[in-house]
């Protein structure tokens, strides 16, 4: 993984492939690990990027940092500095959703130093008055989240993946996705990053206005057995942006990167305009 500095802090990135740039921009509380399993296609036609952002993965996890979507959205923008990228496609899932609205957000503002071509949303809150979120998740984003994060092991996030995934993960992916969960003290900084959800409510219109006057074609691929943001999603999809497209996955759950890969990446296909 490469590395790339960030207001004192370090990020770790994954680059690989050729062809125009696509941004894979995870959810929580796992990591840009989660789209290995995309790698192999898509590498030989996008150059990839896979962020892990500040507080997850082998990224930094400060105690002390101010935990927003804005500064997540700003670490991207740093790393397109970084690295000279002038246009990209995003393909984004759960709190990278949200990331990605901000983005757009910023592009509708005028506010992007590069140009968004296409976004792609995978499961996620991406309105929040259909989403769901699990109860372990409003818990530790309450006053008792810091103490409830200690005692948060391996086997309660097994449950929790269990609750919201429809299909088993590649052979190892939990325990990997565990260890950089919780690695560099990582539970610490659990609570802070679920401010998210409330950040949802707070800027709703501005996220969600984002989607609606894009100007670039979305898409959303949608596993549909997600309690979180599975089938309520989808039909607020269609309410709301009514000429966007919507591919569902029956039988998958909150993680179609790794639940079913082969499925997502012919929805991917099948949406996609080629630059």
């Amino acid at each position: 993984m490469q590395a790339l500095a960030f207001q004192g802090h370090t990020l770790r990135y994954r680059r690989g492939g050729q062809g125009p740039a696509l941004w894979l921009i995870h959810g929580f509380p796992t990591s840009g690990r989660d789209w290995l399993p995309l790698w192999p296609a898509l590498a030989p036609r996008h150059e990839l990027f896979a962020l892990d952002m500040l507080g997850f993965g082998a990224s930094d996890k400060p105690v002390g940092f101010d935990y927003s979507i804005a500064a997540s959205a700003d670490q991207w923008e740093a790393l397109a500095r970084a690295t000279g990228v002038r246009e990209v496609a995003l393909l984004a899932h759960d709190y990278g959703d949200t990331v990605a609205q901000e983005l757009l957000a910023r592009q509708r503002e005028g506010r992007l130093g590069f140009r968004i071509t296409s976004a792609v949303f995978l499961n996620g809150g991406l309105f929040p008055e259909a989403t769901r979120p699990l109860r372990l998740q409003r818990l530790l984003a309450g006053p008792l989240g810091p103490l409830l994060a200690r005692f948060t092991g391996e086997g309660r996030f097994r449950q929790s993946m269990a609750r919201i995934c429809a299909r088993p993960w590649p052979e190892g992916e939990l325990a990997a996705a565990w260890q950089g969960l919780a690695s560099h003290g990582g539970r610490a900084v659990m609570p802070k990053l679920l401010g998210y959800i409330a950040e949802r409510h707070r800027h709703r219109e501005r996220w969600v206005g984002a989607l609606q006057h894009a100007g670039i074609l979305i898409a959303l691929i949608n596993g549909l057995e997600d309690p979180i943001s599975g089938r309520s999603i989808v039909a607020r999809w269609r309410e709301l942006l009514p000429q966007a497209p919507v591919f569902e996955l029956p039988g998958v759950g909150h993680y179609p990167q790794l639940e079913a890969p082969a499925e997502l990446l012919l929805a991917y296909e099948k949406f996609i305009v080629k630059p």
